[in-house]
């Protein structure tokens, strides 16, 4: 069973009451705060990955579609890349396509060099059709200390707000971590799941230490975390933090751990877009719940 045919299952057992009533809209949003400056972020993000990366038309207005109804669920920072192809494109199209609304715009600089790399920087500008950026990140920390410099400069100018390092798929933690306790970051981007524990080692504790904000990416494994997993009901724990979907439960679970700022889930669908942000309200497990929740995992 994929995430849709979940989705359709779950669906039929909340009709016939045999899940939890689901938090109301005013409910408050569970937000994290930025260590570096205190300003609130949403625990669930939107990415980019491949999904954004369309030229079809009509395929870019589903995309808008996927858009708003993230933002009108309360979700607020947007990642992207110029390693996704159209992404940054689209999201700024469809961004405008929508009035601009307020969001927060995360995008990162994948190039070698200086010159190439404020050239790219650049372009993202554009792309997102805005003149400041929220967080600009550098990617899978490739040339990181020569746009190091040129990032601490532009936050300084007010071009971009926050500054950033990512990796993700487990890949270069040691080098990361001796980068965060070196260099004044504001975020940084790493692989975390259930499936992906192993930043709760290396990573987790070194931001918590320093103060850096954490975006959790492939919060679903890629989208391997549903299957044979999901395709049974919901255990009993899900009424516990509120949650009607495997999504929500997964999302939660990231959510709750301490040092998590935002984890950001890709889509190319709406309705998986309006799941997915109704983690931000409703119970969060607690730390035995969360150990449940994993046990449960490895077991399944």
């Amino acid at each position: 069973m994929d995430r849709r045919a979940a989705l359709g299952f779950l669906a039929a057992s909340a009709a016939c009451g045999a899940l939890p009533p689901r938090a109301q809209p005013g409910t408050p949003l569970h937000t994290r705060p930025v260590p570096s400056s205190g300003e609130r972020v949403p625990v669930v993000g939107l990415g980019t990955w491949i999904t954004f990366d369309v030229a079809d038309p009509a395929a870019r207005r589903v995309r808008g579609e996927v858009l708003q109804a993230f933002l009108a669920g309360g979700g607020r920072l947007v990642d992207s890349s110029p390693m996704y192809g159209a992404a940054e494109e689209v999201v700024g199209e469809q961004w405008a396509r929508l009035g601009s609304p307020p969001l927060f715009s995360a995008t990162k600089v994948w190039i070698v060099g200086g010159l190439a790399g404020r050239r790219q920087m650049e372009n993202s500008f554009r792309l997102w059709r805005t003149r400041r950026i929220d967080l600009m990140q550098v990617h899978n920390l490739l040339d990181w200390d020569t746009h190091l410099p040129t990032l601490k400069a532009w936050k300084a100018e007010g071009r971009i707000r926050y500054l950033g390092i990512t990796t993700s798929h487990g890949r270069r933690h040691d080098e990361l971590a001796r980068i965060m306790r070196r260099e004044p970051l504001d975020f940084v981007q790493v692989s975390y799941s259930l499936a992906d524990r192993t930043v709760e080692r290396d990573i987790l504790p070194v931001a918590a230490e320093r103060g850096i904000a954490v975006i959790a990416n492939r919060p679903f494994d890629g989208g391997g975390m549903f299957g044979a997993r999901t395709a049974r009901p919901l255990p009993g724990w899900a009424r516990e933090i509120d949650c009607t979907s495997w999504a929500e439960a997964f999302l939660k679970w990231i959510a709750a751990h301490p040092a998590i700022t935002c984890a950001i889930p890709a889509t190319s669908q709406p309705a998986h877009a309006a799941e997915n942000v109704r983690a931000l309200r409703g119970p969060l497990p607690d730390p035995a719940l969360r150990r449940r929740i994993a046990e449960d995992f490895a077991r399944a």
